[in-house]
Protein backbone atom coordinates (compact mmCIF):
# COMPACT_ATOMS: atom_id res chain seq x y z
CA UNK A 1 0.00 0.00 0.00
CA UNK A 2 0.92 3.67 -0.21
CA UNK A 3 3.82 4.67 2.03
CA UNK A 4 4.51 7.87 3.90
CA UNK A 5 5.17 10.70 1.54
CA UNK A 6 8.41 11.53 3.38
CA UNK A 7 9.61 8.65 3.47
CA UNK A 8 10.36 -22.82 18.77
CA UNK A 9 9.39 -24.58 15.76
CA UNK A 10 6.55 -23.01 13.84
CA UNK A 11 3.17 -24.70 13.94
CA UNK A 12 1.85 -26.17 10.71
CA UNK A 13 -0.52 -23.94 8.75
CA UNK A 14 -3.36 -26.43 8.90
CA UNK A 15 -3.09 -27.12 12.62
CA UNK A 16 -3.22 -23.43 13.49
CA UNK A 17 -5.98 -22.79 10.97
CA UNK A 18 -8.12 -25.40 12.70
CA UNK A 19 -7.90 -23.25 15.82
CA UNK A 20 -8.36 -19.94 14.02
CA UNK A 21 -11.49 -21.07 12.19
CA UNK A 22 -13.14 -21.96 15.48
CA UNK A 23 -12.65 -18.49 16.97
CA UNK A 24 -15.71 -16.24 17.17
CA UNK A 25 -15.93 -13.54 14.56
CA UNK A 26 -16.48 -10.71 17.03
CA UNK A 27 -13.88 -9.20 19.33
CA UNK A 28 -13.52 -11.08 22.60
CA UNK A 29 -12.94 -9.87 26.13
CA UNK A 30 -10.53 -12.68 26.99
CA UNK A 31 -7.33 -13.82 25.27
CA UNK A 32 -8.35 -17.29 24.06
CA UNK A 33 -5.37 -18.35 21.99
CA UNK A 34 -5.73 -22.00 22.88
CA UNK A 35 -2.97 -24.57 23.16
CA UNK A 36 -1.74 -23.92 19.62
CA UNK A 37 -1.79 -20.12 19.70
CA UNK A 38 1.19 -17.81 19.25
CA UNK A 39 3.21 -18.04 22.50
CA UNK A 40 3.59 -14.79 24.38
CA UNK A 41 7.15 -13.71 25.19
CA UNK A 42 8.28 -10.81 27.36
CA UNK A 43 9.98 -8.03 25.43
CA UNK A 44 13.26 -8.65 27.24
CA UNK A 45 13.24 -12.30 26.11
CA UNK A 46 12.72 -11.59 22.41
CA UNK A 47 15.59 -12.76 20.21
CA UNK A 48 15.47 -9.46 18.29
CA UNK A 49 14.73 -6.32 20.29
CA UNK A 50 15.70 -3.80 17.59
CA UNK A 51 12.83 -1.31 17.47
CA UNK A 52 12.88 1.42 14.82
CA UNK A 53 11.78 5.00 15.41
CA UNK A 54 8.42 4.21 13.85
CA UNK A 55 8.18 1.10 16.03
CA UNK A 56 8.79 3.22 19.11
CA UNK A 57 5.97 5.50 18.03
CA UNK A 58 3.67 2.49 17.72
CA UNK A 59 4.62 1.06 21.13
CA UNK A 60 4.02 4.47 22.73
CA UNK A 61 0.29 4.03 22.04
CA UNK A 62 -1.19 2.32 25.12
CA UNK A 63 2.31 1.11 26.08
CA UNK A 64 1.19 -1.05 29.01
CA UNK A 65 -1.14 -3.13 26.83
CA UNK A 66 1.27 -4.43 24.18
CA UNK A 67 2.17 -8.11 24.19
CA UNK A 68 4.97 -9.77 22.23
CA UNK A 69 5.78 -13.05 20.49
CA UNK A 70 7.85 -14.43 17.64
CA UNK A 71 8.09 -17.07 14.92
CA UNK A 72 10.90 -18.09 12.57
CA UNK A 73 11.08 -14.81 10.64
CA UNK A 74 9.06 -12.28 12.61
CA UNK A 75 8.67 -10.60 15.98
CA UNK A 76 5.05 -9.64 16.74
CA UNK A 77 3.74 -6.80 18.89
CA UNK A 78 0.02 -7.16 19.58
CA UNK A 79 -2.84 -6.65 22.03
CA UNK A 80 -4.62 -10.04 21.88
CA UNK A 81 -3.22 -13.44 21.02
CA UNK A 82 -6.35 -14.58 19.18
CA UNK A 83 -5.72 -11.74 16.70
CA UNK A 84 -1.96 -12.23 16.49
CA UNK A 85 -2.11 -16.01 15.93
CA UNK A 86 -3.73 -15.91 12.46
CA UNK A 87 -1.44 -13.02 11.50
CA UNK A 88 1.58 -15.14 12.43
CA UNK A 89 0.29 -18.02 10.30
CA UNK A 90 -0.32 -15.80 7.28
CA UNK A 91 2.91 -13.83 7.59
CA UNK A 92 5.11 -16.93 7.63
CA UNK A 93 3.13 -18.44 4.76
CA UNK A 94 3.38 -15.33 2.59
CA UNK A 95 7.06 -14.93 3.42
CA UNK A 96 7.89 -18.48 2.30
CA UNK A 97 5.80 -18.26 -0.88
CA UNK A 98 7.17 -14.88 -2.01
CA UNK A 99 10.80 -15.71 -1.16
CA UNK A 100 10.53 -19.00 -3.06
CA UNK A 101 8.94 -17.32 -6.08
CA UNK A 102 11.76 -14.76 -6.13
CA UNK A 103 14.33 -17.54 -5.79
CA UNK A 104 15.71 -16.17 -2.51
CA UNK A 105 17.19 -18.25 0.33
CA UNK A 106 16.05 -16.87 3.68
CA UNK A 107 17.98 -19.27 5.91
CA UNK A 108 21.00 -16.99 6.41
CA UNK A 109 19.00 -13.91 7.39
CA UNK A 110 19.57 -13.32 11.10
CA UNK A 111 17.57 -10.19 11.90
CA UNK A 112 13.85 -10.70 12.37
CA UNK A 113 11.33 -8.26 10.98
CA UNK A 114 8.82 -6.78 13.41
CA UNK A 115 5.07 -6.74 12.82
CA UNK A 116 2.95 -4.29 14.81
CA UNK A 117 -0.72 -5.31 14.94
CA UNK A 118 -3.35 -2.69 15.71
CA UNK A 119 -6.93 -3.76 16.45
CA UNK A 120 -8.72 -0.62 17.57
CA UNK A 121 -9.46 1.86 14.76
CA UNK A 122 -8.80 4.73 17.17
CA UNK A 123 -5.31 3.36 17.94
CA UNK A 124 -4.59 3.00 14.22
CA UNK A 125 -5.81 6.54 13.58
CA UNK A 126 -3.43 7.81 16.25
CA UNK A 127 -0.57 5.87 14.64
CA UNK A 128 -1.49 7.26 11.22
CA UNK A 129 -1.04 10.75 12.60
CA UNK A 130 2.27 9.90 14.27
CA UNK A 131 3.57 8.29 11.06
CA UNK A 132 2.11 10.96 8.71
CA UNK A 133 0.13 8.34 6.78
CA UNK A 134 -2.75 8.99 4.43
CA UNK A 135 -6.05 8.38 6.25
CA UNK A 136 -6.99 5.44 3.97
CA UNK A 137 -3.74 3.54 4.59
CA UNK A 138 -4.45 0.08 6.03
CA UNK A 139 -0.86 -1.08 6.46
CA UNK A 140 2.70 -0.07 5.63
CA UNK A 141 6.16 -1.53 5.24
CA UNK A 142 8.95 0.65 6.63
CA UNK A 143 12.63 -0.26 6.97
CA UNK A 144 11.92 -3.98 7.02
CA UNK A 145 9.05 -3.80 9.52
CA UNK A 146 5.27 -4.01 9.03
CA UNK A 147 2.51 -1.97 10.64
CA UNK A 148 -1.01 -3.28 10.04
CA UNK A 149 -4.56 -2.97 11.29
CA UNK A 150 -6.50 -6.17 12.03
CA UNK A 151 -10.00 -5.48 13.28
CA UNK A 152 -11.24 -8.77 14.83
CA UNK A 153 -14.83 -7.90 13.89
CA UNK A 154 -14.10 -8.68 10.23
CA UNK A 155 -13.84 -12.30 9.12
CA UNK A 156 -12.09 -11.73 5.79
CA UNK A 157 -8.91 -9.69 6.17
CA UNK A 158 -8.02 -9.17 2.53
CA UNK A 159 -4.63 -8.97 0.85
CA UNK A 160 -3.04 -6.18 2.89
CA UNK A 161 -0.77 -8.46 4.91
CA UNK A 162 0.40 -10.42 1.86
CA UNK A 163 1.02 -7.16 0.00
CA UNK A 164 3.10 -5.69 2.80
CA UNK A 165 5.06 -8.92 3.42
CA UNK A 166 5.97 -8.84 -0.28
CA UNK A 167 7.34 -5.31 0.15
CA UNK A 168 9.37 -6.62 3.07
CA UNK A 169 10.86 -9.48 1.03
CA UNK A 170 11.67 -7.11 -1.85
CA UNK A 171 13.36 -4.70 0.57
CA UNK A 172 15.27 -7.52 2.24
CA UNK A 173 16.68 -9.07 -0.93
CA UNK A 174 16.67 -6.26 -3.50
CA UNK A 175 17.20 -3.22 -1.29
CA UNK A 176 15.49 0.18 -1.42
CA UNK A 177 16.28 0.86 -5.09
CA UNK A 178 13.32 -0.96 -6.67
CA UNK A 179 11.22 1.64 -8.57
CA UNK A 180 7.78 2.53 -7.24
CA UNK A 181 5.74 0.85 -10.00
CA UNK A 182 7.76 -2.37 -9.80
CA UNK A 183 7.61 -2.51 -6.01
CA UNK A 184 3.85 -1.97 -5.88
CA UNK A 185 3.18 -4.04 -8.98
CA UNK A 186 5.02 -7.07 -7.66
CA UNK A 187 3.41 -6.70 -4.22
CA UNK A 188 -0.02 -6.72 -5.88
CA UNK A 189 0.90 -9.62 -8.18
CA UNK A 190 2.30 -11.81 -5.42
CA UNK A 191 -0.43 -11.05 -2.88
CA UNK A 192 -3.23 -11.83 -5.36
CA UNK A 193 -1.90 -15.34 -5.93
CA UNK A 194 -0.75 -16.05 -2.39
CA UNK A 195 -4.00 -14.86 -0.80
CA UNK A 196 -6.05 -17.05 -3.16
CA UNK A 197 -3.89 -20.05 -2.27
CA UNK A 198 -4.22 -19.29 1.43
CA UNK A 199 -8.00 -19.02 1.19
CA UNK A 200 -8.24 -22.32 -0.69
CA UNK A 201 -6.28 -23.98 2.11
CA UNK A 202 -9.08 -22.83 4.41
CA UNK A 203 -11.73 -24.41 2.17
CA UNK A 204 -12.81 -21.33 0.19
CA UNK A 205 -13.18 -21.45 -3.62
CA UNK A 206 -10.75 -18.60 -4.26
CA UNK A 207 -8.93 -17.98 -7.54
CA UNK A 208 -6.45 -15.21 -8.34
CA UNK A 209 -8.02 -12.45 -10.40
CA UNK A 210 -6.51 -9.61 -12.44
CA UNK A 211 -9.12 -7.53 -14.25
CA UNK A 212 -8.69 -5.88 -17.64
CA UNK A 213 -7.53 -2.27 -17.49
CA UNK A 214 -10.12 0.45 -18.09
CA UNK A 215 -7.42 2.86 -19.24
CA UNK A 216 -3.81 2.45 -20.33
CA UNK A 217 -0.72 4.40 -19.26
CA UNK A 218 2.25 4.10 -21.65
CA UNK A 219 4.94 1.96 -20.00
CA UNK A 220 7.62 4.65 -20.07
CA UNK A 221 5.25 7.07 -18.29
CA UNK A 222 4.29 4.46 -15.67
CA UNK A 223 7.95 3.59 -15.07
CA UNK A 224 8.85 7.26 -14.60
CA UNK A 225 6.41 7.78 -11.72
CA UNK A 226 8.43 8.49 -8.58
CA UNK A 227 5.43 9.41 -6.38
CA UNK A 228 1.88 8.16 -6.14
CA UNK A 229 -0.89 9.87 -8.12
CA UNK A 230 -3.09 12.30 -6.21
CA UNK A 231 -6.56 11.30 -7.42
CA UNK A 232 -8.22 8.06 -6.22
CA UNK A 233 -9.05 6.89 -9.76
CA UNK A 234 -5.47 7.51 -10.86
CA UNK A 235 -4.16 5.61 -7.83
CA UNK A 236 -6.32 2.61 -8.72
CA UNK A 237 -5.10 2.72 -12.31
CA UNK A 238 -1.48 2.96 -11.15
CA UNK A 239 -1.77 -0.14 -8.94
CA UNK A 240 -3.75 -2.13 -11.50
CA UNK A 241 -1.44 -1.40 -14.41
CA UNK A 242 1.69 -1.95 -12.35
CA UNK A 243 0.40 -5.39 -11.37
CA UNK A 244 -0.53 -6.15 -14.97
CA UNK A 245 2.91 -5.19 -16.25
CA UNK A 246 4.64 -7.38 -13.67
CA UNK A 247 2.32 -10.26 -14.59
CA UNK A 248 2.97 -9.73 -18.30
CA UNK A 249 6.76 -9.65 -17.96
CA UNK A 250 6.83 -12.61 -15.58
CA UNK A 251 4.66 -14.64 -17.97
CA UNK A 252 7.03 -13.79 -20.84
CA UNK A 253 10.07 -15.22 -19.07
CA UNK A 254 10.07 -15.88 -15.30
CA UNK A 255 13.87 -16.21 -14.88
CA UNK A 256 14.34 -13.21 -17.17
CA UNK A 257 11.95 -11.20 -15.04
CA UNK A 258 14.15 -11.78 -11.97
CA UNK A 259 17.19 -10.54 -13.93
CA UNK A 260 15.12 -7.54 -14.97
CA UNK A 261 14.16 -6.88 -11.36
CA UNK A 262 17.79 -7.13 -10.22
CA UNK A 263 18.78 -4.63 -12.88
CA UNK A 264 16.04 -2.19 -11.94
CA UNK A 265 16.98 -2.45 -8.23
CA UNK A 266 20.55 -1.48 -9.12
CA UNK A 267 19.51 1.69 -10.93
CA UNK A 268 19.40 0.45 -14.52
CA UNK A 269 17.30 2.34 -17.03
CA UNK A 270 14.14 0.51 -18.08
CA UNK A 271 15.53 -0.28 -21.53
CA UNK A 272 18.80 -1.63 -20.05
CA UNK A 273 17.01 -3.88 -17.56
CA UNK A 274 14.67 -5.16 -20.27
CA UNK A 275 17.69 -6.08 -22.41
CA UNK A 276 19.28 -7.94 -19.48
CA UNK A 277 16.14 -9.90 -18.72
CA UNK A 278 14.52 -10.41 -22.09
CA UNK A 279 17.23 -9.92 -24.69
CA UNK A 280 15.80 -8.81 -28.02
CA UNK A 281 12.20 -9.75 -27.14
CA UNK A 282 11.25 -6.06 -26.98
CA UNK A 283 13.13 -4.31 -29.75
CA UNK A 284 11.69 -0.92 -28.77
CA UNK A 285 9.32 0.70 -26.29
CA UNK A 286 6.79 0.81 -29.11
CA UNK A 287 6.89 -3.00 -29.31
CA UNK A 288 6.56 -3.36 -25.54
CA UNK A 289 3.63 -0.92 -25.36
CA UNK A 290 1.84 -2.63 -28.26
CA UNK A 291 2.13 -6.14 -26.82
CA UNK A 292 1.47 -5.12 -23.23
CA UNK A 293 -1.60 -3.04 -24.10
CA UNK A 294 -3.17 -6.09 -25.76
CA UNK A 295 -2.39 -8.18 -22.67
CA UNK A 296 -3.68 -5.50 -20.29
CA UNK A 297 -7.06 -5.49 -22.04
CA UNK A 298 -7.71 -9.08 -20.93
CA UNK A 299 -9.06 -10.47 -17.68
CA UNK A 300 -6.85 -12.99 -15.91
CA UNK A 301 -8.06 -15.87 -13.71
CA UNK A 302 -5.59 -18.77 -13.98
CA UNK A 303 -4.37 -21.42 -11.58
CA UNK A 304 -2.60 -20.53 -8.36
CA UNK A 305 0.91 -19.25 -7.83
CA UNK A 306 3.51 -21.97 -7.30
Amino acid sequence: MKKRRSAQPFLSVLSVLSVVLCLPLLAQEEDVRGLQGLPEVSFDNLTDKNVTTLGQAALAIRPADWKHGETANFVYHFFHGFVATPVSVEAEYYYRVVAKTLGKDTSQWERKSHIYIFENPADWAEFQKKASLDPWTGGIHSQGDLFIQRNPRYKFKGRTLGHEVTHLVIYRFFGPGVPLWLNEGYAEYASIGAYANFQRARGFAARPQSAALAQFIPVEKLAAMAVYPEQPDDIRTFYAESEKLVRFLSAENAPGFLLFMEGMSHGNRLETALQKGFGSRFASMTDLNRDFEKYAAQDFAPGAMP
